[in-house]
């Protein structure tokens, strides 16, 4: 059995429907974003089965991307959760036959609360339509499954038709990357959007030597340090030069070299540095990659160290 041809043909039929629903689509979609925008409580999404399964998700992505949503099931609505939905909600509800006997009996008490409802099915003409103040339609000519019974083109579609409205309010709502990270704190977009140079920096316990220190006791400070460098400060304190073990693997070539020299000698003279400890750490990681260096050193504008920012220090937050 071949099946590499069978799973390019469920692709096929659902990418067919997906297309013929883009194709149709009329100002309904239009409707639905103008009213959700506009009520002051929440979208409640609901749904029975495969439907429910498929309400929860786009309730979760409305409600990560600027639309308060969530998912009540409709039997949980019928024993005591009907007292969730408030006067300024608005109802999101899905089935495809429009005929799902749990949704349709919560329907009249909805309407009797004058909330509006969105409803999704595959016909305006089924209880679900009828009831619903704007309709979407998910109605398919395929479903990808070969008896053609099981949900599969059907709840791809009214996925796909709920990201639809979910970009569309995004676009609507002008939602940006700040946006979106600050609900997603913990994220890596959180991470990338909110954390500082001044979180992660070292401040304690540097590597700090004086531009007249041989480079033997240099090179015990920086093993000590373990970050693989040292900063050289002047008699103000000022940063003048860091020494990394690249620059001490290149002094060792170096005519003339001696472990009684200063290490200023060998070190680089203009290190990169940071004045803003408040810059995003993904962009100081920018500034790392850049100038293909380990570390970069943060300091005041008058040159004076307030600490140091380590590639790995970026890596084990997540900062990418």
């Amino acid at each position: 059995m071949n099946f590499k041809k069978i799973a390019k043909e469920v692709l096929e039929i659902e990418a067919n429907e997906l297309l013929k629903c883009a194709k149709s689509l009329d100002d309904e979609i239009s409707r639905a974003v103008e009213l959700i925008v506009n009520i002051k409580g929440k979208l409640i999404v609901t749904g029975v089965g495969k439907s429910g399964l498929i309400g929860a998700k786009i309730a979760a992505t409305l409600a990560s991307t600027g639309t308060s949503s969530f998912f009540l099931h409709p039997t949980e609505a019928m024993h005591g959760d009907l007292g969730m939905i408030g006067k300024d909600d608005a109802l999101l509800a899905i089935s495809y036959s429009g005929e799902s006997e749990e949704l349709i009996k919560m329907l009249p008490h909805i309407k009797r609360f004058d909330i509006p409802l969105i409803g999704m099915a595959k016909s305006k003409e089924s209880s679900l339509g009828k009831y619903s103040d704007i309709f979407l339609s998910i109605a398919i000519e395929k479903e990808a499954c070969p008896l053609d019974v099981a949900p599969t083109s059907s709840t791809t579609l009214t996925l796909a038709l709920g990201d639809a409205l979910a970009v569309c309010l995004m676009k609507k709502r002008d939602f940006k990357k700040s946006d979106f990270a600050s609900f997603h704190p913990g994220g890596s977009l959180g991470r990338k959007l909110f954390v500082k140079v001044s979180d992660l920096m070292r401040s304690d316990g540097l590597p700090i030597v004086s531009e007249d220190t041989p480079l033997k006791d240099a090179i015990i400070t920086m093993s000590e340090g373990r970050l693989g460098n040292v900063l050289i400060t002047n008699a103000n304190g000022s940063l003048v030069a860091v020494l990394s073990d690249g620059d001490l693997r290149r002094a060792l070539l170096e005519e003339g070299f001696s472990l009684e020299n200063r290490a200023v000698e060998y070190a680089s003279k203009n290190p990169k540095v940071i004045s803003n400890e408040n810059m995003l750490a993904s962009d100081a990681l920018k500034v790392i990659e850049e100038y293909k260096i380990q570390l970069v050193v943060i300091t005041d504008k008058n040159k004076q160290i307030k600490g140091v920012l380590h590639i790995h220090d970026l890596v084990e937050a997540g900062i990418k």
